[in-house]
Parts: C-alpha cells; structure tokens; sequence
C-alpha cells in the first residue's frame, strides 16, 4: 500500500518549488523594468533579448512581464504567497486578470481582502478557479462597475489565432463574446448533426471541424471533406511526388508533413504547380539578381522559397509574410536588390534590426545566421535547405548516367 502521507507531502513540496521558482522571476523580471509603456521599443527589445534565454516567445515574455509588474505593484500580498509556496504563477494569473478593471489602489484592497478570506478558508479555496471566483467577489464589492469594465477590455480582446502543430494539423481558435460564440457553436453542431445521418464516414467531431472550414472558406458545407482556398508553399522533391520516396515534403512556416499528405494537396485541381530549380549540391534555389531598389516578384518568390521563414533564429514567421530585407542596406552602403543581399526579416525583427546593441549577421549563400542582442549573448541558426544536397558520387558505374534528367521541384 502507497505511503499516502508521502504522497501529499511530496505534492506539497512540488507546489512549493514551483510557486517559489515563479515567485523568482517576477521579481528579475520586475527588477529589469525601467518604466517604459508597455509597447515602447525599450521593453519590446528586452523582451527579444530574453526570449530565447526563457525558451518563451516575445510576446510570451512581455505577458511575463506585465504580470510580474501587476503583482509587484497591485498585488504584493499574493506574490508573497507564491514566495511562501502556496500560489503558482498560473492561479496568481487567473486573480490578475479578474483585478484588472479596477484601479490600482482598489487592487491593493481587493489583494488585503483576498489574504484575509483565503485565510479562513480550506485548501480548496487556493485552487485557480475558486481564488479567481473569490477574488471577483470582492471585485464586485469594491467596485462595483468593475464587471462591466472587464467585460468591454474583454470585448476590445477579441481576435482570432493560428498555433500550427505536429503531423500537419493546426488550431485555429477566436475570442468572442459569449453569445457570439456559443451562437456560432450551435449552428455548426446542427449542420454537423444533421450531415451525420446521410454520412457515416465522419464522426461528429470530424463533421464540425469540417463544417466549420467550409463556412470560413465559403464551401458549401460539408459536402466534401474542405480544400484550401488560400496559398501555402508546399516544397516536394519530384522522386516524392512520383511516389518514388516518402521523404522531404514540407509546407513553409509550419515544417514536415507526411509525403502521402503532400501528394493528396499537390493533386488537388485547384493546386498550381511551379518549378522550382535547385542546386543539387548545395539543396538552395538557383540566384537571381537586380540592379533596382524594389525587387521583382521573381527575385522575392526566390528569397521566400529559399530562406522560408524569418532569418532571426527564434522566429519563425514565414518568410511569405515578412519584408524584403537588403543585407547591406541599399542607400547607405549601395547594396544590391538581389538574392546574394537578400533575408525575410518579419516587420518587428527588421525594425529591431539596427536598434541600439543588436547586432545582426546573416549569410545569404550558407543560410548561417547570427545575432547578438544587447545583453551580450550571440545566438546562431542555419536554414533548411530546400532539398537534402546531393553527395558526390564515387561509384564509376554511374559516370555513363545521362545529363538531361529533370530538374528537382
């Protein structure tokens, strides 16, 4: 039999370290603030610096942030008790976001009033959603209007995003108000519903995803499983396309996918087929180049197959959705508009580029990148190539192989 005393001990102690190591980082992260907004340049270029550092994005480290500052200064009483081992960042995030309406100073009383009622409370009052339900209660009873505060910084919250993920799939969710959401859930799960008796080939859940694509991509729902209607890179060498290996399909700015996958999307009728060649040595598309300033389509369709995503190593944007950079700049240092001086930098890492304490340097022909940011650390990258480059063959019984072999796609 389990020693059960030993067990809760030890998720005691669990809690405890966690709570405490995330009590930790509030207080660096607080530490490093200097008072800048929250969108100025000096705190977005902090927030880069430290992202790899923290194994977070950006964005994931100016919510850090953020939430380290609303706890140091609007509620201090539950971050000692996260350096006390009782509350982790995530409950201490779920109070944060039901304080936030209200002012700073009702913050501070609706922080005492917390510690004194969680005090007189069980265990179970420390949990996320219960302190968050606490916690809106005393909202409610120091500001009264502060609901209807929260529920317009909500409404203003509302957006829609995109998290690709393993084995070509991806989650496309939106913030919506309530009645809005729960309205569009309703009309999918009927048409799913009533598509469910005449097909028996898709579960419910297979019919609502597909419903809901073919709304947003104006099919006609759930007639057919959808088919995308907007443009994505799909790079596949012409032995996969032919069925003849099932290796180096890709799609840019989500990664790998399964060949059978890519051959079900290159076969589409809908799909536009361009080839692309590729220096069988080195796996990189042929060079172009330009004497002008603003690069021809050509020349920008090259650097986004070839580079595929933003250059900056913890960025991953593609390269589709990123500006044209010139390497050495075009009026300063009479850079030429060409492949060789070419990189996808996305909009905030080209504004960042030249920013005071960043360094920046990136090699076009090897795909080698290589940034040191203002804290003085130097992080390196190198791109995928298009396709594996080809070995030098040895064998003498392949000098005879004819030259005039298609070119790889």
């Amino acid at each position: 039999m389990r020693d059960v005393e030993g067990i809760v001990e030890t998720a005691r102690s669990v809690l405890a370290v966690r709570a405490r190591a995330d009590a930790a980082e509030v207080s660096f992260l607080a530490s490093l603030d200097s008072g800048a907004s929250s969108d100025s340049w000096e705190r977005r270029s902090l927030a880069e610096a430290l992202a790899p550092e923290l194994r977070l994005s950006p964005q994931g480290v100016l919510d850090r942030i953020h939430t380290a500052l609303a706890l140091t200064h609007r509620m201090p009483r539950l971050l000692s008790a996260m350096r006390e081992g009782q509350v982790d960042r995530y409950g201490a995030e779920r109070v944060l976001n039901v304080v936030a309406p209200v002012s700073d100073s009702d913050a501070l009383e609706v922080d005492r009033l917390l510690e004194e009622k969680l005090s007189r409370l069980s265990l179970t009052a420390w949990q996320p959603r219960n302190m968050a339900w606490h916690a809106s209660q005393i909202v409610k009873q120091v500001d009264p209007g502060a609901e209807t505060a929260a529920a317009r910084m909500a409404h203003e919250g509302r957006k829609v995003t995109l998290d690709h993920g393993v084995y070509a799939q991806s989650r496309l969710s939106a913030d919506l108000p309530s009645n809005l959401a729960s309205a569009a859930y309703a009309r999918v799960d009927a048409m799913a519903r009533k598509l469910r008796l005449g097909d028996s080939s898709r579960n419910l859940d297979q019919l609502r995803a597909d419903v809901f694509a073919d709304l947003l991509l104006g099919n006609d729902p759930g007639v057919q499983v959808p088919q995308s209607a907007a443009m994505v890179y799909l790079h596949m060498p012409i032995d996969t396309a032919l069925s003849m290996s099932e290796t180096g399909a890709s799609i840019d700015g989500i990664g790998p996918i399964p060949a059978a996958y890519a051959r079900e999307i290159m076969t589409n009728p809908k799909s536009i087929w361009r080839k692309v060649l590729c220096d069988p040595a080195t796996g990189n598309p042929v060079d172009l180049g330009r004497s002008s300033y603003r690069p021809n389509s050509t020349i920008r369709k090259v650097v986004e197959v070839r580079d595929r995503m933003c250059v900056v190593p913890w960025c991953r944007r593609p390269a589709r959705h990123c500006d044209f950079d010139h390497q050495q700049q075009w009026a300063k240092d009479r850079g030429s508009t060409s492949t060789s001086n070419a990189a996808p930098r996305c909009r905030r890492h080209h504004r960042l580029k030249n920013a005071p304490g960043w360094t920046h340097h990136y090699n076009p022909a090897h795909g080698t990148s290589s940034i040191t940011t203002p804290l003085g650390v130097t992080y390196t990258d190198k791109r995928e190539t298009v396709l594996e480059p080809r070995l030098p063959d040895t064998d003498d019984t392949h000098d005879d192989a004819p030259d005039n072999e298609p070119p790889p796609f």
